[in-house]
């Protein structure tokens, strides 16, 4: 590793501060476990970000300072930052978002700036050409841009970046379970009402590029089987009125049930779990799914082949008939689906740890602190 715990007798700590959004993408957790790992490390550690996300990360809890940050307008949360990062050695802004408003924050200061991106920003039309500008502008602000993906960092390259590297991002694994824990996953699915019929979870933000429309023309095909089995579908966004309408007016066995603060309990009640998204990086759902030893079926977009290597069923975005095809396989096959945890436990195994990603990120701020010294 290459700080000591402890900073030299007579020098402070160096001081990091983390920006972040709304904690969307993973975000939120590795932010929260970057700040532990920091803090045990002898940092002094801030995060900036909306209260409603400091709350629910707990940033406190990791022993961080935290500095929250109104909703209102570009121009407060740019003094928010500005306020927080006086006496910082180094901000470190966790989205595209973020990392425009930190480089705001920092004009006029030599503080270097690191900006990691965890994932890409999709629009059309004039939207585009605004996000590209965004890109242009976070990109060349940063003294090094973390890419969680291969395709993320080439992206920040492409926009000018002067040093953009891969980071290995772990998602925290979760919890262990009693080993005679089944009783509470028969009355968990007794409450989601899939007791005697499979049960198929996907996790995820109610919006166009998560795939949910492929996913409930899939459903259709599923009321033939026999017992149905029942999506349950976890998150909100502005998409949800038209799949509730759709779900009512195929009478398809799905069910959204919100935002939820259970997802790992969710998936580890799940006979098959499923990722339909327009593209990922390095997808938090399909990590928690392997980590719970949950069969998986993803699209292979993005960094999702290199993620779970041979341990998932993947198929192509949108393509309703093969996502059908490959749930209806793996509920009528016990051993492929005992083949795929077999798998999604090796390989998670080859994901880099938390300690991993503390250690990537504190070698680039020595780096950056030793050529301010």
């Amino acid at each position: 590793m290459s700080s000591t715990p402890v900073p030299p007798h007579g020098r402070p700590p160096l001081h990091a501060v983390q920006v972040l959004g709304g904690g969307g993408a993973g975000s939120g957790a590795h932010v929260r476990s970057l700040a532990a790992g920091l803090v045990a490390r002898g940092l002094k550690v801030t995060v900036c970000a909306p209260r409603g996300t400091g709350e629910g990360y707990g940033f406190a809890g990791a022993g961080a300072a935290f500095a929250p940050l109104g909703t209102g307008t570009d121009a407060q949360t740019v003094a928010g930052i500005r306020a927080a990062s006086s006496e910082a050695d180094v901000v470190h802004a966790h989205g595209l978002r973020s990392a425009v408003l930190a480089a705001l924050a920092l004009r006029g200061r030599r503080t270097p700036l690191v900006v990691t991106w965890h994932t890409k920003v999709r629009a059309a039309g004039a939207r585009a050409q605004f996000v590209r500008l965004m890109e242009r502008r976070a990109a060349r602000a940063a003294a090094v841009v973390l890419g969680v993906t291969a395709d993320l960092v080439d992206r920040a390259r492409q926009r000018g970046a002067r040093d953009a590297r891969l980071a290995p991002v772990a998602v925290p694994p979760p919890r262990p379970t009693p080993d005679d824990d089944e009783p509470r996953r028969h009355k968990a699915r007794a409450e989601l009402g899939a007791v005697a019929r499979p049960l198929l979870v996907t996790v995820g933000r109610l919006d166009p590029d998560r795939g949910h429309g492929p996913l409930l023309d899939a459903a259709r095909d599923w009321r033939e089987l026999d017992p149905e089995p029942l999506l349950i579908v976890a998150g909100e966004g502005r998409e949800r009125p038209e799949l509730q309408r759709r779900i009512e007016t195929e009478g398809l066995p799905v069910r959204l049930v919100g935002r939820r603060d259970d997802v790992p309990e969710l998936l580890a009640t799940a006979d098959v779990a499923i990722l339909s998204s327009r593209w990922e990086a390095r997808s938090v759902l399909a990590q928690e799914a392997l980590h719970a030893g949950v069969p998986l079926v993803a699209t292979a977009v993005g960094g999702v082949p290199d993620l779970v290597g041979d341990a998932a069923e993947l198929v192509p975005y949108g393509d309703a008939a093969a996502l059908s095809a490959a749930v209806t396989r793996l509920l009528g096959d016990p051993d492929r689906r005992a083949a795929l945890v077999a798998a999604g436990f090796a390989q998670a195994a080859t994901w880099p740890s938390e300690d991993d990603t503390v250690a990537h990120v504190l070698s680039v701020y020595d780096e950056l602190a030793a050529g301010r010294g």
